[in-house]
Order: C-alpha cells, then structure tokens, then sequence
C-alpha cells in the first residue's frame, strides 16, 4: 500500500458515535505521518452501503453491530476462516474486489487467554447467536474448550435459555463470556440475566463491552473474587490485524 496516497477506511455499523475504531486509527496515521482518513458510516440499514463504496479511494472498512453477519451477501469473497465463522468484521478493497475477514478471533484470542488458568476447561458464552459471538465460538474450539452456548430462545445454535442458567450450569464451568451488548455506554446498569450469586473466585469473566472500562456485568463477578477482563484489548487487537491486512494485500 503507498504511504505517499491519502487513502480512505471506514466502520459500518448502526449508531457508532463512540466508536472506538475511529479515534484509533487516527492515532495511527498520526503516529505513522500517513495523510490516510478513517471515518464512521452510520448505516440504518445495508441499502445504504452504495454511499460506502462509492467513497473515494476507500482501501477498506471494520465493521460492527448489527451487520457481521448482514454484509456478508455485499461481498464479493470471504476469507476461508470468515467463511467458517459465518461472520465478517474487516473488509479489504482491491480491484473493485470486497473481501471480507474475520479478526475478532484473533483480536479475542490475544486479550482472553492471558488470564486463562490451567483448571480453565468449560466456558458459558451469553448471546451465543450472534454476530460477535460466532467469532468467539470459534475462537474457544480452537483452543479445545468445552462450550455451553446461552441465548433467549432455543434453537440449533443454543444449548441453554438464560432462564435454564442454574447453580449446578454454573459452578461446574469455569469461564463466562458476555456476548451481548449489554452495559455499553450509556445504558451501564444493564447486564444479562444470569444467576450472579453463584460465581466465585474460581471463574473467569470476560465482556466484549469495552465502555465503561468496568461493566456491570463485571462488577458482579469481581465482588465476588473472579478474574475479569473487558473487550478494550480485543478491539486493539483485532484493529492491529485489519491494519495488517489492509497493508500486506
């Protein structure tokens, strides 16, 4: 990629004001002393991504809630692991060519398993059918951990109801991983439902929610000795990889 031409990158998603792609990646040209543009697109829904892709000398776009898995038919190839996942969060241009990747997986793998413990061997993953969601699923089996997925209604992606979350689901896995948009910025006194009072300081709490820093859901679990970890990492992560794709292809 030529330093030298001023290039454009976006986030599609639906009400981003506070993203955090946007502020991070003008650190970065800023660091780098590169004349590139990074900017929001804040779709109400995909018929508006004709306006995306007509921006000029656009190299290539995240995305983010709610369209990971929605964008996929706009594309033109996916990655092989994208493919796999079913869900996309970087899109690279070439030739007139949208392809899309999926780096939440590493993005997620990099933060998570530093406070991965030996005894850690079942996970709960909240909101299990999502987009996010599915980059982590993915994540965990590559890593041989047992997965117990929890959404609001059953079906061929959900294990459990949170309704059906008991003492005995709980205690006997020993990571929870919250996928769901709950507690982000502003609305920060909501969590997922879940039996709190049976955590204890054998378990791992991870939330993909990144602001606030501690999320309420968070909260529950370090009042009562677990390890947290919130997405702050993952989105670092996951950014550093699309700059890397964005720059090798």
């Amino acid at each position: 990629m030529d330093g030298t031409e001023r290039l454009n990158f976006g986030l599609i998603g639906q009400n981003i004001s506070y993203s955090f792609s946007r502020a991070f990646f003008k650190e970065k040209f800023k660091q780098l002393n590169l004349p590139h543009h990074y900017q929001n697109f804040d779709l109400f829904s995909l018929n508006e991504l004709t306006k995306v892709w007509e921006t000029n000398n656009l190299k290539g776009c995240n995305v983010t809630i709610p369209y990971k898995q929605e964008i996929i038919p706009y594309l033109d190839a996916l990655s092989p692991e994208a493919e796999q996942i079913g869900a996309v969060n970087c899109i690279n241009i070439t030739d007139n060519k949208r392809i899309g990747y999926n780096t939440d997986v590493y993005g997620f793998l990099t933060s998570f398993k530093h406070l991965l413990d030996n005894r850690d061997k079942k996970a709960i993953v909240l909101g299990a059918n999502g987009g996010a969601a599915k980059a982590v699923l993915h994540a965990l089996k590559s890593i041989d951990l047992e997965i117990t997925r929890i959404g609001r209604n059953m079906g061929s992606e959900i294990d459990f109801t949170y309704q059906e979350l008991d003492k005995k689901l709980v205690q006997s896995h020993q990571i929870v991983i919250n996928c769901t948009p709950l507690g982000t910025y502003p609305n920060e006194d909501e969590k997922p439902y879940f039996p709190y009072q049976h955590l204890n300081s054998k378990h791992y709490l991870f939330d993909l929610v990144y602001r606030p820093e501690k999320t309420a859901f968070l909260k529950e679990g370090e009042s009562r000795g677990s390890r947290i970890c919130n997405g702050s990492m993952m989105l670092k992560w996951q950014a550093e990889k699309s700059w890397e794709i964005w720059n090798s292809l």
